[in-house]
């Protein structure tokens, strides 16, 4: 009972603390309309946002500057640009989730491994941990999917093999200090099995940084699909994604600067939205960075 109601009172203290973060409290709007869209558009429903067809050409109207019909104009084959952005933001929001669900996956699985072992296994996956800091990600990930060839499911899937390093250095560190505690202990006294004391003893007492980092590895995986597909690796034309759709404006940056400007636009609003969320979550979290704001 007392349990009980010492969590509820820290979930209470959390939500209050989080809410004091406007610019945090703004980028939650801003990403729960970004599903909603994604949402809509995923399951057929984007007609309740625009009358277009993402897909839909009109060689007559190519290149049209915004006006009240297309409201952020049209791109070279008469596409309705507004439109386009709507149904990229599936794409980008799918790539960011699923990535970096692998990616935590791997790296909980790791990090625990070594967190709670320790020794020559814990030194084993750090220096492997290292090895795969070495590479700059972007170039691998651009490397593996060249080999691969380009395909959206490819692309999640190398994101996520490649980025779970920092989630497993911080679930690492978390069950180096919890595994020696009084609760870790009697489980172990009880003849508890290790992988139960793991993932259902300590495990849920070390997530709090694993969903900070996660907030700021979706913001991560968005802007590498929007560099994959700026360079034909990601989702390939005509599906609409905000890498493709600036990768197509891009001849015509000074003809229709709208081709640019917003499909960019909405690739920094959403990847500071995560990292703004992502950053009020670490300060909301962690007791020691409350009384710094």
């Amino acid at each position: 009972m007392g349990s009980e109601r010492s969590y509820k009172q820290g979930s209470k203290s959390f939500w209050i603390y989080f809410k004091k973060n406007r610019l945090a409290m703004i980028g939650l709007v801003i990403i729960i309309i970004m599903f909603i869209i994604a949402g809509l558009t995923r399951f057929g429903l984007g007609i309740i946002l625009t009358p277009y067809d993402p897909g839909q050409t009109n060689v007559s109207l190519k290149l049209s500057p915004p006006s009240f019909k297309h409201y952020l104009g049209t791109d070279h084959l008469g596409r309705d640009l507004y439109t386009r952005i709507l149904y990229g933001s599936q794409i980008s929001l799918s790539v960011g989730f699923v990535a970096v669900a692998i990616s935590i996956l791997i790296g909980i699985l790791v990090g625990s491994i070594s967190g709670y072992y320790g020794g020559w296994v814990d030194s084993l996956l750090m220096r492997f941990v290292d090895i795969m800091l070495c590479f700059p990600s972007f170039f691998l990930i651009l490397t593996i999917v060249a080999l691969l060839g380009p395909s959206l499911f490819k692309v999640m899937l190398v994101i996520g093999i490649t980025s779970w390093m920092g989630t497993a250095r911080f679930v690492r560190a978390e069950f180096l200090s919890l595994r020696e505690r009084d609760f870790v202990q009697a489980a172990r006294a009880l003849g508890v099995k290790d992988s139960r004391i793991m993932f259902r003893h300590i495990l849920p007492n070390a997530l709090a940084p694993v969903f900070v980092t996660a907030t700021l590895d979706v913001a991560s995986a968005i802007l590498v699909e929007a560099g994959l597909s700026f360079l034909g690796f990601g989702a390939q034309p005509p599906t609409p994604s905000w890498g493709n759709i600036l990768t197509e404006g891009r001849t015509y940056i000074f003809d229709a600067w709208w081709l640019t400007v917003f499909p960019g636009f909405a690739i920094l609003i959403t990847v500071l939205s995560f990292n703004l969320v992502g950053e009020a979550l670490r300060d909301a979290l962690d007791p020691r960075l409350r009384g710094i704001r």
